[in-house]
């Protein structure tokens, strides 16, 4: 059995709002092997980036308030203070950010910023952190690491950029590296690029990655396990093949046939009727996904939907699995009938 050395247990984060706290994600419970790529997928506003904030301890706590456990290596995040997070966060831990135009300081040259993680975690001197850094842009697929690591980032593409950030997160080679939307804005050759470079680290560095991305192409491509989330919950938990080969959950089964097909002659794409809903209007009890789907009986929903463990480590949410349809496949099956 694979190793797990990260493990979210019964995590609630919720943010202050008008003075009253309002619950971003729920009760969220998911593990991460060791030497693992997990997905976590969903629209915008389901809570992913709050999720991978929380297990980093980005969260200002002047205006969330967080409860349950994040394990990591027989270590709980929650309990550490800023210091001991320090500590963790760029030698255990890395995190790519999804916008590198306002993650990178505009006045500090590539190597400069590169190097500020190597200073806090390392005694390389001067010309080690230099080769360090140059090895490290080479490592993320720079041509020219030594003229870019004179650059400015203003002087980069965004590909470039995101480059950069992914050199930084890694360069004291975390055991866990978080990779929030890193492929967002990019044109589709650079995204193919930044996962390439992905894959690799994970293979020569044996880390674990947590992607965070609403692109189910990505995810088909390059994880092993997926958390699918919405309104704040993890809905879907399983294997690549049993999400995309037997999704089960109505949410799960809604994003997929919303994927653009290749192999179709319709011009038509599947819409998903509704929205998440915000914060301040987040149901408390019920399917938070059940308005969206109204042609389910209300009866056919959990009142207090659980997850359940269906096999083979795969987990949905709510029983309403069981009798999900959709209205136009129902009346085909039906005229076929």
């Amino acid at each position: 059995m694979a190793k797990q050395f990260l493990d979210i247990k019964d995590v609630n984060t919720s943010f202050e709002m008008d003075g009253k706290y309002y619950n971003a994600i729920s009760d969220i419970n998911l593990h991460v092997n060791s030497n693992e790529f997990l997905a976590v997928v969903g629209e915008s506003g389901c809570g992913k980036s709050t999720l991978a904030k929380t297990i980093m301890g980005l969260h200002d706590p002047a205006y969330t308030k967080i409860s349950g456990q994040v394990d990591f290596e027989g270590h709980d995040l929650l309990k550490m203070s800023e210091k001991q997070l320090n500590h963790y966060r760029g030698s255990k831990m890395g995190m790519i950010f999804q916008d590198p135009l306002s993650s990178l300081n505009p006045l500090k040259k590539v190597k400069d910023q590169i190097s500020e993680s190597l200073d806090y975690h390392t005694k390389l001197n001067s010309k080690q952190k230099n080769d360090r850094v140059i090895k490290l842009l080479g490592e993320v697929g720079i041509d020219d690491p030594k003229l870019i690591a004179n650059e400015f980032p203003y002087q980069l593409s965004g590909g470039m950029r995101q480059r950069v950030l992914i050199a930084i997160a890694i360069a004291c080679e975390p055991d866990l590296i978080i990779a929030d939307e890193p492929t967002t804005a990019l044109d589709v050759t650079i995204q193919a690029q930044i996962l390439d470079v992905l894959r690799k680290i994970r293979k020569e560095n044996h880390s674990s990655i947590i992607l965070i991305t609403h692109d189910l192409g990505v995810v088909a491509d390059t994880a092993d396990r997926v958390a699918v989330m919405y309104a704040g919950q993890i809905v879907e938990v399983g294997t690549v093949q049993q999400i995309f080969e037997h999704p089960l959950h109505p949410y799960t089964r809604s994003l997929l046939r919303s994927m653009p097909e290749l192999n179709t002659t319709s011009d038509d794409l599947y819409v998903i009727d509704g929205q998440v809903p915000s914060l301040k209007k987040m149901p408390k009890t019920g399917d938070r996904f059940a308005p969206r789907i109204p042609w389910i009986k209300a009866s056919e929903h959990e009142k207090n939907p659980v997850m359940h463990d269906v096999g083979n480590e795969h987990f949905v949410r709510c029983s309403c699995y069981k009798h999900f349809y959709f209205p136009d496949q129902k009346k085909v099956s039906e005229n076929n009938g």
